[in-house]
């Protein structure tokens, strides 16, 4: 069951109680489901009770396990428990885990996994409210770039943004690194918008001989109150000490796997690989939507760099055992390998591509 198959079921759930009498409200359109928060449970979890509380009359634990009723009936759902003020946990049944879905999510999601629709809605998961921000940039590469990016991030968060560089940039930043800001001059953003101020730690030589995206690491990678290191050792070099290498590197192995694995005539199959790598890469894919958030919040692209090195350094070791070895045939297991290792190259090009860095599929 996927997330969206499963709001369907819940909405459902919410119109049976409607037609058996134990709530008078009128069916949400939508019903959104996410991972269980800290603190909760199972495999998804739903605030709908608590936002059907007021209109219904009810206290939002009432409607809760109203709602556990009409769920617990529903094909493909094992458990529903109760937590909180009225948080609906949802147990998918049999091979339905909380690992398949959420490769299926990423998959399905594709580079956009984690980002706002235009409806406010996480694709493939949590809601997101709107906003205006403004960014004002210092008028130095490394603002610039930083502000270019964060303008790409606030956006993938559903928010309006629009930037601006308190001088007039070089040309060359545009040219080489892809960084244009909106207008130059005084920040003159309309009442009533979050204006930022981008104002990192400046680069301390010039970054344009770095390339495009070799010179966007280097800034990005640091926080901002932190110097960057300009100079081709570590970031030219094609080994394991070059952070963006292993980035690069892993989704690049991740790309190659899909086509060996056609070659020898099988494809990904969202499933529930064991092991303690496979556990370890799924909590960061997991994780990844937050990461997003926090990185918007936090106006820090650092975090987002971050996390794409812990991705690749997850996944790395556990693209090894993806492949059947010898005379082994594909089984269910090798399937469900291969899919959690494409979910694992979706979300490093879909971060890489929100850095404005390229993910080529050959290295």
């Amino acid at each position: 069951m996927t997330p969206v198959e499963l709001s369907r079921t819940v909405r459902r759930a919410v119109r049976r109680a409607v037609d058996s009498g134990e709530l008078s409200v009128a069916v949400p359109e939508r019903v959104v489901v996410t991972p269980p928060r800290p603190g909760g449970c199972g495999d998804y979890a739903s605030n709908v009770a608590l936002q059907l509380a007021r209109p219904a009359g009810q206290p939002a634990l009432r409607v809760a396990h109203v709602l556990r009723g009409h769920l617990l009936r529903a094909e493909g759902i094992d458990d529903v428990s109760v937590t909180g003020p009225g948080f609906l946990n949802i147990s998918l049944r049999g091979g339905d885990t909380h690992a398949a879905v959420l490769v299926e999510r990423i998959l399905r999601s594709g580079a956009a996994y984690g980002c706002v629709d235009h409806g406010g809605a996480e694709v493939g998961g949590s809601a997101s409210t709107s906003h205006v921000v403004h960014l004002h940039s210092a008028c130095e590469v490394r603002a610039v770039v930083a502000a270019d990016v964060l303008a790409r991030l606030l956006r993938a968060q559903g928010a309006a943004v629009s930037t601006s560089c308190a001088g007039e940039p070089s040309a060359a930043w545009g040219d080489v690194f892809g960084a244009r800001l909106d207008s130059h001059g005084a920040s003159t953003a309309p009442p009533g918008t979050d204006t930022v101020t981008v104002r990192p730690v400046p680069a301390p030589a010039d970054p344009l001989p770095l390339g495009r995206d070799a010179g966007r690491w280097a800034l990005l990678l640091p926080a901002g109150h932190d110097r960057p290191r300009i100079s081709a050792d570590p970031h030219l070099v094609q080994r394991e000490s070059n952070p963006l290498f292993r980035v690069r590197y892993a989704h690049a192995r991740t790309r190659a796997l899909t086509r060996n694995a056609a070659d020898l005539g099988f494809h990904a199959e969202p499933g529930a690989p064991s092991g303690a790598q496979a556990e370890a890469l799924l909590g960061l894919l997991a994780d990844h939507p937050r990461i997003l958030t926090r990185a918007a919040e936090l106006r820090a692209p650092d975090v987002l760099a971050r996390h794409l090195v812990g991705v690749a350094d997850a996944v790395t070791p556990f693209l090894a055992g993806v492949l059947p070895v010898g005379e082994e045939k594909p089984s269910a297991a090798h399937r469900a390998r291969l899919a959690l290792a494409e979910a694992a190259g979706t979300v490093l090009a879909g971060g890489l591509s929100l850095l404005g860095i390229d993910a080529p599929d050959h290295l």
